[in-house]
C-alpha cells in the first residue's frame, strides 16, 4: 500500500513540474508575430478563403489553427470555421491555406493557436 502511496506522489509531482506547451495569446499580441492575407471565392462546392500567413519572428511556428468567422452585413458573426495551417510556418517567411466557409457578406480570420518549435540542424524542438 505504501509503495502504491509513493507511486502516485511521485506521478503528480513529475506531471506538475512538465511545462505546458500550449500557450494563450490575446489576438492584438499576435499581430507583431503573424500578418494574414486572404481572398474570398467560390467554385460550384461553395464558398472558400485561401492565403497565406506570415511569420514575422525568427522562429518557426507550427500546429497552427486558424478562427474564422463569418460576418453578416452589419458585422455581426453568423458562422465560425476552424482550419490548420498544413506543414509549418517558417521564420521570416509564410505558409498558405485554403478552407472551405459557409456564405457570408465578410470574412474575420485570426489565429487561433500554434507552437513555437526552434530550428536545430534540420530537427525541431517544441518550446
Amino acid at each position: 500500500m505504501r509503495a502504491a502511496i509513493g507511486v502516485t506522489a511521485l506521478v503528480i509531482l513529475l506531471a506538475a513540474s512538465i511545462p505546458a506547451t500550449a500557450q494563450n495569446y490575446a489576438a492584438e499580441s499576435l499581430d507583431r508575430w503573424f500578418r494574414l492575407e486572404w481572398t474570398a471565392g467560390g467554385d460550384a462546392k461553395g464558398p472558400q478563403l485561401s492565403g497565406y500567413v506570415y511569420n514575422t519572428t525568427n522562429r518557426r511556428a507550427t500546429r497552427m489553427r486558424l478562427a474564422i468567422d463569418g460576418l453578416d452585413p452589419d458585422g455581426h458573426v453568423m458562422a465560425h470555421t476552424e482550419t490548420w495551417v498544413l506543414g509549418s510556418v517558417p521564420p521570416s517567411n509564410r505558409a498558405y491555406f485554403e478552407t472551405r466557409v459557409p456564405p457570408a457578406a465578410a470574412y474575420r480570420v485570426a489565429v487561433l493557436r500554434f507552437d513555437w518549435v526552434e530550428d536545430d540542424g534540420g530537427l525541431f524542438r517544441r518550446w
